[in-house]
C-alpha cells in the first residue's frame, strides 16, 4: 500500500498526487514511469514520474481523468493508498550536456517534459520550454518551467494565453529567425555537422545551435514537431504512451515500429528517435479499442 500525501487539481480534470514510494523514489532517474493499480480490481495505470524526494520517499505523478481508472484513482486524497506502484519501469532519459535542449510538452504530456528540463539544465544545458494546450485553463506547471528554463515558450488552440496556435509553430519561428539573423539559411534535410555554427536563435536573440529536442504529448504533436525536425536533422527524442497491459514485455500490447523494428513501449522505451517511430501505425494501434472507449462513455454519461 502507497499512502497519498497530497493532491491538488491543476487544471480540469488533471491531478498532481504525491504518493510515497521509498524504493521508487532512490531508484528512479527521469523519464522513467510507473504503473498504478489502484484497487486490487482496478485496471493498470502506466504514468510518468513527474519528479520525486529520495530524502521524503515520495515520488509526483500527474494524470489526467479520461476514464474510468483514471476517474476511480482521481477520487482518492491525502491519506488514502494506492494498493500497488510497480516500477520504475522503462529506459530513462539520456541526460548529458548537450548544449542547447528544446523540450516541447502539449497537454498532461507538459508534466513528462518537467522531470528532463530539471536534468537537462543541472547537466549544463541550455535549455528552451516550449508547452501548448488548448486553452489557458489547461496549461499546467507554466511558472515551474519558466523558472527553469532560459527561454520558455507557451501557446494555445485559442489564443487565450501566449501565442495562437501549435507548438510547432513557435518552433518554426525559432528556424527561421536564424535564417533571417544569420543569412545562412539551414537547407532542409542538409547534413549539419557538430562544428557547424548554424543555429536556432531565441525570439529574445540568443543565437545558438539546438543539439537536441525532446517532445512529449498527443500523438499528432510529437509527429509534427518530428517531421519538422527531421527537414533539419535535428536529433528528436520523443516519449510514447502507446496501449500498455503488464508493462513487462509479456503482453505484445504495448509494441510499436521504430527503424522499422518492432520494439516494446514499456522495456524499450517509452522514449524513442522522433525521426524513426511509424506514428501513422501507432495511430491505428491507439484507435483500436476507440469504439469501446466511446460505449464506456456513452454508459457513464447516461448513469452520471
Amino acid at each position: 500500500m502507497h499512502k497519498i500525501i497530497k493532491k491538488t487539481d491543476l487544471a480540469p480534470q488533471i491531478k498532481k498526487i504525491v504518493v510515497e514510494a521509498g524504493e521508487i523514489a532512490h531508484k528512479a532517474r527521469p523519464g522513467q514511469f510507473v504503473v498504478i493499480v489502484s484497487k486490487e480490481s482496478s485496471e493498470r495505470i502506466p504514468l510518468t514520474i513527474a519528479d520525486l524526494n529520495p530524502q521524503e520517499g515520495t515520488i509526483t505523478l500527474i494524470f489526467q481523468e479520461i476514464g474510468f481508472s483514471t476517474r476511480e484513482l482521481g477520487l482518492l486524497g491525502p491519506g488514502d493508498s494506492i494498493q500497488h506502484i510497480l516500477g520504475p519501469l522503462g529506459q530513462p532519459t539520456d541526460i548529458e550536456n548537450f548544449g542547447t535542449v528544446i523540450c516541447v510538452g502539449g497537454g498532461v504530456g507538459i508534466a513528462e517534459i518537467y522531470p528532463v528540463v530539471k536534468a537537462m539544465k543541472k547537466a549544463g544545458n541550455r535549455v528552451l520550454g516550449i508547452i501548448g494546450a488548448r486553452k489557458e485553463s489547461l496549461i499546467i506547471l507554466k511558472e515551474e518551467l519558466r523558472e527553469l528554463c532560459d527561454e520558455f515558450f507557451i501557446t494555445t488552440d485559442d489564443g487565450s494565453l501566449g501565442k495562437k496556435g501549435l507548438v510547432t509553430d513557435i518552433l518554426q519561428d525559432l528556424f527561421i529567425s536564424v535564417e533571417k539573423s544569420t543569412h545562412t539559411p539551414l537547407e532542409i534535410g542538409c547534413q549539419r555537422q557538430p562544428t557547424d555554427t548554424r543555429g536556432v536563435l531565441s525570439l529574445t536573440g540568443h543565437a545558438q545551435y539546438p543539439n537536441r529536442v525532446y517532445a512529449v504529448g498527443p500523438v499528432v504533436m510529437m509527429q509534427a514537431v518530428s517531421n519538422l525536425t527531421k527537414m533539419y536533422n535535428i536529433k528528436t527524442i520523443v516519449s510514447l504512451n502507446p496501449i500498455m497491459v503488464d508493462a513487462t514485455g509479456m503482453c505484445g500490447s504495448c509494441r510499436v515500429s521504430v527503424a522499422g523494428k518492432v520494439v516494446f513501449g514499456c522495456v524499450d522505451g517509452p522514449e524513442f528517435d522522433g525521426h524513426q517511430v511509424d506514428f501513422e501505425e501507432l495511430k491505428k494501434r491507439l484507435n483500436s479499442f476507440k469504439e469501446k472507449e466511446d460505449s464506456l462513455k456513452n454508459i457513464d454519461a447516461k448513469q452520471g
